[in-house]
């Protein structure tokens, strides 16, 4: 099969490799009909890989169709149409069927594409394991497209959104409007948000934000216009999606005291200075962490069947797979509008 792979920093290639095999009466493999680029996967492209290997299919965001699976299987079959969330549990452990599979109790928890441990999903198949746990159904009234986007993109927002407490009336900043981040700001509507504040230095990006009901403010303006606005009180909440030191910091001092900082952005350092006086005597809360996609499905669904959510709308650009290169360049570049990249196989 044809697959994009990993041979260090900016080199992906689109380059023959073995078809998947299944390992386990358990597993299934899956063609794939599209998968798409997330954020995080350009910690990979930049060489700050999370193994040593080489040449493994890069990707963690796919949909497709069932072509195989073993005697294990019992809730699938050839033919279903199914996504492929970003991470994989063991499917039988209780963190894992609450649908918390990054606290899979068997140690099972894994990624696709950071190594060749789990192959990712850039390519024309894909070997999903557990699958009665680990390949979801798309729902009717959810197109594949749709399916796609809730595989990590808009179930991370709706998790950050979620970990910043939103409730009806609260104002809140999203500081980063990459696709997540401008997903974060539709999910903190439909939570209920009063206000939403949408931080980024990108025009255009700020631009969507406008659209989509928010204030969008470059961040060099952002304090003081909240301060403005809020007569020196700040912010109920903030959802930061970059995963700087900076952001991080900024989005702590956006929010007020007994405030709430949720931070979804792959953190890009390996300590933080957090601020633990400052958050202690305003009774700051702070969560991070990493979403686990099946544990939110159950919410999108009907908002994504119910056009309340259309993560789709942020897709850019709709490119052949074998094209996946150029896609990884312009989307580091963040040229002609880079947003959301789907990818399908020729």
């Amino acid at each position: 099969m044809k697959a994009l792979r990993y041979y260090g920093a900016r080199d992906i290639r689109h380059e023959t490799m073995d078809d998947p095999q299944p390992q386990s009466s358990r597993d299934a493999i899956v063609k794939v009909e599209a998968c798409s680029i997330c954020g995080s996967d350009l910690h990979i492209y930049h060489g700050h890989g999370f193994s040593e290997d080489m040449g493994f299919c890069v990707g963690h965001e796919a949909v497709g169709e069932i072509v195989e699976v073993g005697r294990g299987v019992h809730r699938l079959k050839p033919g279903d149409k199914v996504m492929i969330p970003a991470a994989v549990g063991c499917g039988q452990c209780r963190s894992c069927l609450a649908g918390v599979v990054n606290l899979c109790e068997n140690g099972q928890g894994a990624c696709y594409g950071l190594s060749a441990k789990l192959q990712g999903s850039q390519a024309e198949a894909v070997r999903v394991p557990a699958a009665d746990m680990n390949a979801v159904p798309v729902p009717e009234g959810v197109s594949m497209e749709q399916a796609l986007m809730m595989t990590d993109a808009l179930a991370t927002a709706w998790y950050g959104a979620r970990n910043a407490d939103i409730q009806p009336g609260s104002g809140v900043a999203v500081v980063g409007l990459g696709p997540i981040g401008l997903m974060a700001v539709d999910s903190a509507f439909v939570m209920g948000a009063h206000v939403v504040y949408a931080i980024d230095p990108v025009p255009e990006r700020r631009a969507l934000a406008e659209e989509a009901g928010a204030i969008a403010l470059h961040p060099d303006e952002a304090m003081e216009r909240i301060k403005q606005d809020t007569k020196g009180r700040k912010l109920d909440c903030a959802v930061e999606v970059v995963g700087s030191d900076a952001t991080v910091d900024f989005a702590l001092r956006l929010v007020r005291p007994r405030g709430t900082v949720s931070v979804i952005g792959v953190q890009q350092s390996r300590r933080f200075a957090f601020p633990l006086e400052r958050a202690f005597a305003q009774g700051l809360t702070f969560r991070a962490g990493t979403c686990s996609v099946p544990e939110e499905l159950p919410a999108l669904f009907p908002l994504v069947q119910s056009g309340r959510l259309k993560p789709e709308k942020y897709v850019s650009h709709r490119m052949s797979l074998r094209d996946g290169a150029e896609a990884y360049r312009l989307f580091e570049a963040r040229e002609a509008g880079a947003l959301k990249f789907v990818l399908r196989p020729d």
